[in-house]
């Protein structure tokens, strides 16, 4: 163990010299134990003129040793002949048995000299040939053994990628540059924008809702299955569809998800489209020359290209080095880095990078769409109503100062100024940026641009920025990793439990509120666009926002992982609300749950409100009690009743894999009390969704384990984690099975839902239309009689009589 830490110890250098000496070393004796020649001792013929010649070749006869005259007649007789030299040649001494040491290379010198000459001469060769060694062909081949060939050629990488981006003439990033002032490349650049303030939409979003509405009236009398004449388009149900965060795993699920519908006849009516993190790349590739608005196209295109990571360096460094995809990729970077130098280029920015080369990126890396870069150009798909209508989310994170006495300030500061931290929601569609919080909004193809008093400040040349990139948003959209120290501890936290470190998670879960707003990594930048606003934003708008020169957004899956929330938004009144949620606890987190307050912060009339998955109360008692019933040795437990009382602390049954809730209009008196959501189980509750008076549907299809699918289960299988970033296609197979027989199990309930909350909208367009042509009948009537009273006036009709 001692000697691996030591050599780990040492640097690079040191132990690719320390690899090179010890082969080097073994090579040599290798070597030399093949070039050494056999030594034979076994002739059996008389030494004695041999003992007077040079000991060349060794043997272990006695008779050679013998005696010390021998010995010394032997050192004589070589000094003699070491000084006089090779003068009077003697013959050979006799072979031993036919071998010489010199017989195999065929030379066999005259006389000893020569032959130690000739030793001599071997050894320098052996030696010269281990000094000439390559030792750099050696570290090569040590190199390839041990070190990956993509870290080899990463210098190469990075020596090209640092000179396209460096902004020398004719270079990448030089032409993306001058790209960026191109009005018919970027037209957005010579548009003139100012911030719009108000709660209404925009005109561009209303205009899309009346031809949406023809549009999804057709489609409604297909699915439900009556005549496309008894569907008028007010009775058309708004819906909207919202996907979870999750990833690859939302991503992958809520593609199978949409598909399902899609055949079913149900995205077809489907109004509005919301997403949060990987349901915002879901919306993405559909709205993409990728996806091309099939589902089926972006369920192939993942198996292709997921099961890369989306950080391996040899794929990403290559799309980023290699034409077409290094300018398709590198655009929006550029153009931020030159464009807005003040803004903070961080981890954000860099794992929106990866995304893009990975997800916007078609098999082959050649067929590349500039097109698909801006939210604003899917427009293009929607303008005309044929496609629903994307929104995008993202949230801000605001953390008050602390505030000393509240006593100091105004009175009207304290009501109206929140005193905590929170999130705020933005959204993005194709028409508008906007933020309900701050009423405020701006086009999407402004997005990027400075601003200052609620005009865009152009730049010293009289031109705008384009549009931000989408791998820019795609990176804020899911910068999971952009939590607070809270979240990150919550994942971390049953470990602690598990582990006996009670006393630990105590003291840190008093340093929650500490902890929930620290965030280890900084989120994303744009510019700030209501800087300079004070007094055209509502009073609630935090201090912070009229000095930040920058908004810092991440992954509104931070405040509630189901973007419900931009559907309640005023204006859009929809009336059903389709969620599949794709979390990575759909039961823990609750997201249903949470819209609550949302709810009653913003007063929004007809939310279920209680819906949700319900909360799980077990008592200690009947906690005992179900442990007594497992055990095998007090069978007669299994059979005993519960009492009445303890079926009343009997927790209520999970969710299933379609539940639906009906909201309600009505007032409600008390609103401490808990409220009883309205659950759709049975065609007998349908008149809640049919009552003049109800509300918002919601539909819930959360993504958990089917009997059906066996082997899936997104609660023990790995490769469903958030942080899974590869995917086989066999991976992607099994998750799009089970996203498709869970809607399997919900797709008469749905289609029911969707059908009563016509029929109930029709019902009210009918009465308010009998209601107006009796309002009309009854004001034709008045007319007619006080006609008839001011000619009995007069007596004698009018003048003209």
């Amino acid at each position: 163990m001692r000697r691996t830490l030591r050599w780990l110890q040492l640097g690079g250098r040191q132990r690719e010299f320390a690899l090179t000496v010890a082969l080097g070393c073994s090579t040599a004796a290798l070597y030399s134990a093949y070039q050494r020649k056999p030594l034979y001792a076994d002739a059996g013929n008389a030494t004695g003129s041999w003992n007077g010649k040079s000991a060349i070749v060794s043997s272990d006869d006695p008779s050679r040793a013998s005696g010390k005259e021998g010995q010394r007649t032997t050192t004589a007789a070589l000094k003699d002949r070491l000084v006089k030299g090779p003068l009077d040649p003697e013959p050979p001494p006799p072979p031993t048995k036919g071998h010489s040491v010199f017989d195999a290379e065929g030379d066999s010198p005259s006389d000893p000299l020569q032959a130690w000459q000739y030793a001599t001469e071997r050894v320098a060769a052996a030696s010269g040939n281990f000094t000439n060694f390559d030792t750099t062909s050696l570290r090569e081949k040590i190199k390839g053994l041990l070190v990956p060939k993509w870290i080899r050629q990463l210098p190469d990488w990075m020596n090209k990628l640092q000179n396209e981006l460096s902004m020398a003439p004719w270079s990448l990033s030089w032409e993306i540059w001058e790209e960026a002032h191109d009005p018919e490349v970027n037209p957005e650049i010579i548009w003139d924008a100012r911030v719009r303030v108000g709660q209404d939409l925009c005109q561009e979003e209303q205009a899309f809702l009346k031809k949406r509405q023809r549009s999804t009236a057709r489609a409604l009398a297909k699915y439900i299955g009556v005549p496309e004449s008894e569907v008028h388009p007010e009775d058309v149900p708004t819906i909207g569809i919202c996907g979870s965060g999750g990833g690859l795993r939302a991503l992958v699920a809520g593609s199978s998800s949409y598909q399902a519908a899609a055949e079913d006849g149900l995205f077809d009516c489907v109004t509005y489209t919301a997403g949060v993190s990987g349901s915002c790349w879901l919306q993405t590739l559909y709205y993409s020359s990728i996806g091309r608005q099939n589902f089926l196209r972006i369920i192939n295109h993942l198996k292709d290209r997921t099961q890369v990571h989306i950080a391996y360096p040899p794929a990403l460094l290559g799309a980023l080095s290699q034409a077409p995809t290094n300018k398709y990729l590198l655009s929006g970077f550029v153009e931020k880095l030159r464009g807005v130098p003040d803004a903070d280029f961080g981890l954000v920015d860099i794992y929106g990078l990866a995304l893009a080369a990975r997800l916007l990126v078609p098999r082959g890396g050649l067929r590349v769409s500039a097109y698909d870069l801006k939210v604003s150009n899917q427009g293009f798909y929607t303008d005309r109503g044929t496609q629903p209508l994307p929104i995008y989310t993202a949230v801000r994170h605001e953390i008050p100062d602390a505030v000393g006495d509240v006593e100091r300030l105004a009175k009207e500061a304290r009501f109206t100024t929140k005193h905590y931290d929170y999130f705020q929601w933005f959204e993005w569609t194709p028409y508008e940026f906007y933020s309900e919080e701050l009423d405020a909004g701006i086009p999407t193809w402004a997005v990027g641009r400075k601003w200052q008093n609620g005009d865009c400040i152009w730049r010293d040349n009289g031109l705008a920025l384009p549009e931000l990139k989408i791998p820019l948003m795609m990176g804020i959209w899911g910068s999971a990793f952009c939590a607070t120290l809270s979240h990150y501890y919550k994942e971390i936290r049953p470990i602690l439990k598990s582990s006996g470190m009670s006393g630990l998670d105590t003291l840190i879960a008093g340093k929650n509120e500490d902890l929930s707003k620290v965030h280890p990594i900084d989120p994303a930048v744009i510019p700030n666009y209501v800087l300079g606003m004070r007094d055209r934003l509502p009073k609630t708008a935090p201090e912070s926002l009229h000095s930040a020169s920058h908004l810092q957004l991440m992954d509104a899956g931070m405040a509630n992982n189901l973007p419900i929330y931009p559907l309640l938004r005023p204006g859009r009144d929809v009336d059903v609300i389709i969620a599949f949620d794709a979390s990575a606890d759909v039961k823990g987190d609750n997201w249903i749950r949470v819209v609550d307050g949302y709810a009653r912060q913003r007063n929004i009339k007809g939310w279920p409100m209680g819906a949700g998955w319900p909360p799980q109360s077990n008592t200690q008692h009947q906690t005992v009690l179900e442990l007594e019933d497992a055990q095998e040795n007090a069978p007669a437990r299994v059979k005993r009743k519960l009492t009445p009382s303890e079926r009343e602390r009997q927790d209520p049954p999970d969710l299933g894999y379609c539940t639906v809730w009906a909201g309600s209009k009505e007032e409600r008196q008390e609103y401490m009390d808990e409220p009883v959501p309205r659950q759709i189980e049975s065609p007998d509750d349908d008149w809640h969704l049919t009552s003049p008076n109800a509300g918002i549907a919601v539909i819930y299809y959360p993504f958990m384990a089917n009997k059906k699918v066996p082997g899936v289960d997104p609660m023990e299988s790995d490769f469903l984690s958030t942080w899974n970033f590869v995917y086989t296609p066999d991976q992607i197979d099994k998750c799009v099975a089970l996203a498709r027989a869970n809607y399997e199990e919900g797709r008469e309930q749905t289609k029911r839902t969707i059908r009563a909350v016509w029929e109930r909208k029709r019902a009210l367009r009918l009465q308010r239309e009998e209601e107006a042509h009796e309002f009309a009948k009854s004001w034709r009537v008045k007319r007619g009689t006080a006609h008839l009273r001011r000619n009995g006036d007069v007596g004698q009709g009018d003048q003209f009589t």
